[in-house]
């Protein structure tokens, strides 16, 4: 057995190990932020949609021909993943007052089963490709948003500043007038 060979015979087990590795990944990433949902959670989107993807398009091949009228989609049970990827990041939504958390989790759920379906349909290279474009642009779209709250809060100190008389307590104070009403009374 040549090194094609085996490879040619066990590729949907390379698909299912690899989709894990990449749901570990994207877990780690997740639980190092101590985000709500960690390493074993993405593993398990990324692994269940490769599953399910690889199921669905070897079903094709094995039950396809079964009847001479028998149409199947290769895809469509993987597209079903995407409902339950919602329903599973609607979960991770949670909002209290004016403040939404959770959005960025479900937004990782969504994109590691896309992982998983990429994956399981045998797409190595855009996905891992994709994976790592992902990870660069969080890292940026991270460092944006760092320098654009360090702009802000300077921009309030500033405006404060500018407002109160370069840091000193504010005049017409609820705290003063007060005390000045005491004082002429």
């Amino acid at each position: 057995m040549t090194t094609g060979t085996w490879f040619v015979d066990y590729e949907i087990y390379v698909r299912i190990l690899v989709s894990g590795l990449l749901g570990l990944l994207i877990g780690f990433d997740r639980t190092h932020k101590h985000k709500p949902a960690g390493v074993k959670t993405y593993m398990f989107v990324t692994v269940a949609s490769a599953l399910i993807t690889i199921v669905s398009i070897q079903s094709v091949s094995l039950y396809g021909h079964m009847h001479d009228r028998t149409m199947m989609d290769p895809m469509r049970l993987a597209a079903q993943i995407v409902t339950g990827l919602g329903f599973l990041g609607a979960g991770l939504i949670m909002k209290t007052g004016f403040e939404v958390k959770g959005l960025t989790s479900a937004a990782m759920i969504l994109f590691a089963g896309g992982v998983g379906i990429g994956i399981g349909a045998g797409f190595y290279g855009i996905v891992c490709f994709t994976v790592a474009a992902a990870f660069v642009l969080v890292r940026v779209g991270g460092y944006i948003e760092k320098k654009d709250h360090e702009w802000t809060e300077r921009k309030r100190e500033q405006e404060r500043d500018r407002g109160t008389g370069q840091g000193q307590a504010p005049h017409g104070s609820e705290r003063e007038s007060q005390g000045q009403r005491s004082e002429t009374a």
